[in-house]
């Protein structure tokens, strides 16, 4: 394989390491790295001796992941307030012509599904990613991780129970996600607490996560009025040259927030029978700066 081959072979199956390592870890910029150590290490083996590159590619990438995801939690850094995933852009285009591939892999990237991930042993993570997301079969699972069958089955059995058990239930339909985003945002940023309470769900939540750089809830706010009443508060606050477009992240529609042309707030919904359930607000800078290349 000559190099040029080699790089066209990276570059093909690019998209497929990026998911598997955003997957395993829940933010970009690691996910990246992780993405640039494997093609180091793609472009030093004896390329004569992979008989499959995509799974060769797709067992490193996964194994370096695992080592970062262990790393990140041994570190045991404290993050202020609640920990929502990078945003991550999914704009899957002809890429998934299917819709059911297509509402699989954005279910497996959503919001609320990587923060239920987030409690899973790296290994459970590893096996539901590959499992869920992508579709390996058990036995090509066990030899990438190299664990027996068995084991990875029931590692399999473990995290999807876990999964169903914790992720919120949350309605899919893009284009009632879009009507809901649009009134949700005319009447927060008018600071109509009337109009607010007529989208939200009486059990509705709000989760803001800042990393303690910008202003945000330290908690998880509960109950339509809780919530309704905060944005009310901050929608009549609007920041220096606000401006706002919308970007699918995280397999669905969410709003970007601009003050002065760059990245401030990204919120994004979940929808339950036709009402808000969930809103969840990313402040932390380190977090958005990936998506001024949206902007």
């Amino acid at each position: 394989m000559t190099t040029e081959t080699a790089i066209d072979v990276f570059e093909e199956n690019r998209p497929l390491l990026t998911g598997v390592a955003y997957r395993m870890l829940g933010r970009v910029a690691d996910a990246e790295d992780v993405v640039q150590d494997a093609w180091l290490r793609w472009s030093r083996a004896d390329r004569a001796e992979v008989r499959e590159p995509r799974a060769y590619l797709v067992r490193v990438t996964t194994r370096l992941a695992l080592d970062r995801l262990r790393q990140v939690r041994t570190r045991g850094e404290a993050y202020v307030g609640p920990w929502l995933p990078e945003p991550y852009t999914t704009d899957f285009g002809d890429s998934v012509p299917d819709t059911a591939d297509r509402a699989l892999l954005a279910d497996s990237v959503s919001v609320a599904v990587l923060v239920v991930l987030e409690s899973l042993s790296p290994l459970e993570r590893a096996v539901f990613v590959l499992r869920e997301a992508f579709g390996y079969p058990y036995a090509e699972i066990a030899e990438l991780l190299e664990r027996s069958e068995p084991a990875v089955r029931q590692l399999a059995g473990r995290a999807r129970r876990h999964v169903e058990e914790r992720r919120p239930r949350f309605d899919v339909d893009p284009a009632q996600r879009r009507r809901l985003t649009e009134r949700f945002l005319a009447a927060a940023t008018e600071g109509d607490l009337d109009g607010l309470m007529s989208l939200l769900a009486p059990d509705a939540r709000l989760v803001g996560d800042s990393g303690g750089k910008a202003k945000a809830p330290v908690r998880v706010l509960f109950t339509a009025d809780k919530v309704g009443r905060f944005l009310a508060a901050v929608g009549t606050k609007p920041l220096p040259d606000q401006t706002h477009r919308y970007i699918e992240v995280n397999g669905g529609v969410a709003v970007l927030v601009l003050s002065e042309g760059r990245p401030d707030t990204l919120f994004q919904l979940g929808i339950t029978d036709g009402a808000i359930s969930a809103v969840y607000i990313i402040r932390n800078p380190d977090k958005l700066r990936a998506l001024a290349n949206s902007v």
